[in-house]
């Protein structure tokens, strides 16, 4: 059963979301987008053999992904055990939106003082993407968008160590709402994210404030313990990564 993989440096879905860089960076940046996409369910076991084979790398190159994905608190490395994707606990999915509240208050007021105008139209832009891609169904894109927007809203701010706290801060909350998320799974983050954009550009920095807190707020408020669709199948989360298997004299059916 060794399908065919697509060299890691070649796949089309690199190219297309512009990754780039060392083995490793791919690797991680590809499980990192499974994590913000809800792809990976908490607790998913990530086999450094499963993982080589799925990207066509040494377990030494997978064994870096997962270190600097284990230092933003993504994945927990377990000793003689392997890596799993963090579980975290309602008190740790506590104080990570504690933490993620003081963290994201001080990035919009940077971002009311520094923002340019280029960087509004980038956010603009993702805003308009998160809402295609809701209507269109593919809430794991919408998903991501949401949270590359708050990466994106960081950079603006024009600070270095905010930008490192929040893309853990980001990562492990895309992993509490997998976890414990009610069942009402309607989102309306991308009008939010336009409220909070149009306040940042009349640089109305109480305005944007309250519209970040609200915004906290109303993720905080879909919170509950439940269980989540995302799957623990590492060949199925990465199936896009991997080409059809050649025939073999019988086809077998799937």
């Amino acid at each position: 059963m060794n399908d065919q993989l697509q060299p890691l440096k070649k796949h089309s879905r690199t190219a297309k979301s512009g990754r780039s860089g060392t083995q490793d960076d791919i690797v991680y940046a590809h499980i990192f987008e499974a994590i913000l996409e809800q792809r990976l369910a908490p607790g998913t076991k990530l086999s450094e053999e499963a993982l080589g084979e799925i990207f066509g790398v040494s377990r030494t190159i997978i064994r870096r992904a997962l270190s600097r994905l284990a230092h933003e608190g993504v994945v927990l490395l377990r000793p003689n055990r392997g890596a799993v994707v963090a579980s975290p606990s309602v008190e740790e999915a506590r104080q990570v939106f504690f933490a993620r509240r003081l963290v994201e208050k001080a990035i919009t007021e940077l971002a009311v003082e520094h923002a340019t105008a280029e960087q509004l139209g980038e956010l603009r832009q993702m805003v308009s993407d998160e809402r295609d891609s809701f209507s269109k169904g593919d809430r794991g894109a919408g998903i991501r968008l949401s949270g590359e927007f708050h990466l994106k809203l960081a950079e603006a701010a024009k600070n270095a160590p905010l930008i490192s706290f929040q893309r853990s801060l980001v990562s492990q909350t895309s992993l509490i709402i997998a976890q414990y998320e009610s069942g009402n799974r309607s989102h309306c983050s991308y009008d939010e994210h336009t409220q909070l954009i149009d306040a940042i550009e009349a640089r109305d920095a109480t305005l944007a404030v309250n519209l970040m807190m609200h915004h906290m707020d109303h993720i905080d408020s879909k919170l509950n313990l439940d269980e989540d669709s995302a799957s623990d199948d590492l060949h199925a989360v990465f199936s896009h990564l991997m080409l059809p298997k050649k025939k073999a004299g019988r086809s077998t059916a799937v």
